[in-house]
């Protein structure tokens, strides 16, 4: 996230609750693939689980960046 992104969401965040709870979506993912990208190896269901976390991940983001646009304006 850009610099001006995360300035938007700690202006707004508290009065805009649906853009709180997409930024603490995206820290969440990112969080969740992290742990992932520590492994030097991983299982086939891991695997299977990091590429579900890496769509979630987009979608949110994806929500995240309309829900920015409204502030960005």
């Amino acid at each position: 996230m850009e610099e001006r992104d995360l300035k938007i969401v700690e202006q707004y965040g508290d009065s805009d609750p649906e853009l709180k709870a997409l930024w603490e979506e995206h820290a969440l993912y990112e969080k969740q693939l992290a742990k992932f990208e520590e492994k030097p190896y991983l299982t086939p269901s891991e695997e299977l689980e990091m590429k579900t976390l890496k769509k979630q991940k987009l979608d949110g983001k994806t929500r995240l960046a309309a829900a920015l646009d409204k502030y960005r304006k």
